[in-house]
């Protein structure tokens, strides 16, 4: 596990971050990047520190710069079948394994990492000091937010596209209103709520 001062990027290692761990709704995204030691897009750093308008302009030089990047996700259904840290294992285990180079080590955001067949580093806020993570950070975000954009026009009235699937009051209360739709993640508490309340409304209503 690795803190402090900022790391340079170092080829043919491949930062590896997440974006969606915590919503109510839509996948996990992960992403795998390897970047080049210099030069790298200025303003890199961790995607929650940036407006969205730095993260899309970063997104774009990112793609751009790096020597491979992939972005990977977990959908609902495996969320839901196989708990939201062993699908987050599983969309960073996608997103190394679709790189268009394999790295010779991978270093992951956060204190836990998927089985990998290569050296595997944790980095405990990796994601505002080590370049290559923070790129996958920017370009995780930037795919998931446009996602939930999509999920929104499909499913109106939750603001998907707003609150990207995050428990917001809004959130909460369009989810009692209109009950969990198909890209909401039932093994969450509030969403199981809003299904068993949605359920017992109809059960009376048959009566």
């Amino acid at each position: 596990m690795a803190r402090g001062r900022r790391q340079f990027a170092c080829p043919m290692i491949a930062g590896v971050d997440e974006v969606g761990r915590g919503p109510l709704a839509g996948p996990v995204v992960a992403a795998a990047v390897i970047m080049p030691s210099r030069p790298l897009p200025r303003g890199l750093t961790d995607s929650k520190a940036l407006r969205e308008a730095d993260r899309l302009t970063l997104d774009a030089k990112i793609r751009g710069r790096a020597l491979a990047w992939c972005i990977a996700e977990a959908s609902v259904a495996e969320i839901d079948s196989l708990n939201i840290l062993q699908a987050t294992m599983l969309a960073m285990q996608r997103a190394i394994a679709g790189l268009a180079q394999q790295p010779a080590a991978a270093w992951v955001d956060g204190n836990r990492a998927p089985p990998l067949s290569m050296p595997t580093r944790t980095v405990v806020g990796g994601d505002g000091c080590v370049p290559s993570i923070s790129a996958a950070s920017v370009i995780a975000k930037v795919a998931r937010d446009a996602l939930m954009a999509e999920l929104d026009a499909q499913y109106p009235g939750y603001g998907l596209a707003g609150h990207k699937g995050y428990g917001t009051p809004a959130h909460r209360e369009a989810l009692s209103r209109l009950g969990p739709s198909p890209v909401h993640r039932y093994s969450f508490a509030p969403v199981a709520r809003a299904a068993a309340a949605r359920q017992g409304s109809l059960d009376l209503a048959l009566r």
